[in-house]
């Protein structure tokens, strides 16, 4: 009598549903972080209070003691431009502090149990380190300007600074995402805050134009994304001449300096999502 014997029929591993975009979903978890992060004014005036000294104390006594800039440029709005170097990464190395604690003490477990892309997370809370630079960069420059400051401002200008002000509050975030999902302790995580927010501040001409260097240091203040965005956010309202673009690139034509150092900001801004979502994606499975 023949035995037939029936081997088991190797089963297709079911793959992934990609879920198509939903903006609901992503403007849901960005007023879950809302709610966590931005829900007091304390939490949004913090970070203000170092980069409102530089424009209302620093900024005007720099200018007394060392007569300014010695050129066409008002010292005051210089300044006053140059403290958005501190007051967004300060604001976006907050915002990733939280996500630290949301991790160890939040809901962060539940949400990735959820039926919804991990990159939305991401998403959601670039979209609340966006509006809380919006608002922390606009009263800044209001600061700047009941101080004396002087400012040029018209329409083309005005998209220069925010097209350069959106694209280094994403790149920002990107690097405090990724160094959150990389730390697992918040002690670690401040103590990284110092170079990540404020050592390119002081060599990104946030004080004075990179040119006032040593070659070296000018040479690496160049490479900062951070200079590409002060040069593009003065040549918005302060600067139409453009003498920080010119400082960097050395071209004869600003408008091609200025869209360099647009495309330069715009290629750090997404490689740091692309790296910020893996990190993200990564350090949920651990």
């Amino acid at each position: 009598m023949a035995t037939t014997i029936a081997h088991p029929s190797a089963l297709a591993r079911p793959r992934a549903a990609r879920l198509p975009f939903s903006g609901r979903a992503v403007r849901t978890l960005a007023a879950r972080r809302v709610a966590l992060t931005a829900h007091n004014p304390r939490q949004v005036a913090v970070p203000l209070i170092g980069p409102a000294l530089l424009a209302l104390v620093v900024a005007p006594a720099l200018k007394v003691a060392t007569g300014g800039l010695h050129s066409h440029i008002d010292y005051t709005s210089f300044v006053g431009v140059g403290a958005v170097g501190l007051v967004v990464p300060l604001s976006c190395v907050f915002a990733g502090l939280s996500v630290i604690v949301d991790r160890h003490s939040g809901a962060q477990r539940e949400l990735l149990a959820a039926p919804v892309p991990r990159a939305y997370l991401v998403l959601g809370n670039l979209l609340v380190a966006l509006g809380l630079s919006a608002l922390q960069v606009t009263v800044l420059v209001g600061l700047s300007a009941i101080r004396g400051g002087k400012f040029h401002i018209t329409a083309t200008g005005a998209v220069w600074f925010v097209a350069a002000a959106l694209l280094f509050t994403v790149f920002m975030y990107g690097v405090a995402e990724t160094l959150a999902s990389k730390v697992r302790k918040e002690e670690d995580y401040i103590g990284a805050v110092p170079a990540v927010a404020i050592l390119p501040f002081f060599l990104a001409g946030a004080l004075f134009p990179i040119a006032a260097m040593p070659a070296a240091l000018t040479a690496i203040a160049k490479a900062l994304p951070l200079t590409h965005a002060l040069a593009l956010l003065r040549y918005g309202f302060v600067d139409p001449k453009g003498a920080g673009l010119h400082d960097i690139w050395g071209l004869g034509n600003v408008t091609l300096e200025a869209w360099l150092s647009l495309a330069v900001l715009a290629l750090f801004a997404a490689a740091l999502t692309a790296i910020s979502v893996r990190a993200f994606t990564r350090s949920a499975v651990r």
